[in-house]
């Protein structure tokens, strides 16, 4: 029965995302989650984007996995907002410079290794430099990378994924 009744809501919430209303198709699928009030546009955070180790969530909440994606930097790189938002902290954690900023879609969107330029509680911009390249993470020799990651109602997610957000769906005929 609860797996007739995920494909149900899934189904239902195609449809009306098919209609445009995403976020009521978001609160179909995540009952009691409030429904985003906002369309957020994402762009990368460094230009060019190179994905050097790419987003690998464990199979397990307590497995090995790899929660954002490397992006290959040059030492010193500029760091920029994926979009509009509040930051949430700014500081250091285990020795490197973290950056986590909050956007209206309820995604929240960290940064790090990196020198922070902004504070807690500061509004920043999509493309707003927060911060510079500064340090190591994990695979990565020091200043090569920026370690980008995203989390939905606290849940990791890809963080390549806000850059190119599900267009128009179609429902196709079911065949066996």
């Amino acid at each position: 029965m609860g797996s007739r009744r995920a494909w149900l809501a899934a189904a239902t919430a195609l449809c009306v995302a098919a209609a445009g209303d995403m976020a009521l198709a978001a609160s179909v699928l995540s009952p009691g989650v409030p429904a985003a009030a906002a369309v957020v546009s994402y762009s990368a955070p460094v230009h060019p984007t190179h994905v050097a180790h790419p987003f690998d969530p464990p199979s397990t909440p307590y497995g090995p996995g790899h929660l954002g994606v490397d992006l290959a930097v040059l030492p010193g790189a500029s760091v920029a907002a994926a979009a509009d938002g509040v930051v949430a902290f700014a500081g250091a954690v285990a020795g490197r410079g973290l950056v986590v900023v909050t956007h209206a879609d309820g995604v929240s969107t960290e940064y790090e290794p990196i020198t922070p330029s902004v504070r807690a509680g500061d509004r920043v911009r999509r493309g707003e430099v927060i911060g510079t390249v500064l340090g190591s993470h994990r695979r990565c020799r020091p200043g090569r990378c920026l370690h980008w990651g995203a989390k939905r109602n606290g849940d990791y997610i890809d963080p390549m994924s806000l850059l190119h957000p599900l267009g128009p769906v179609r429902l196709l005929p079911w065949t066996t």
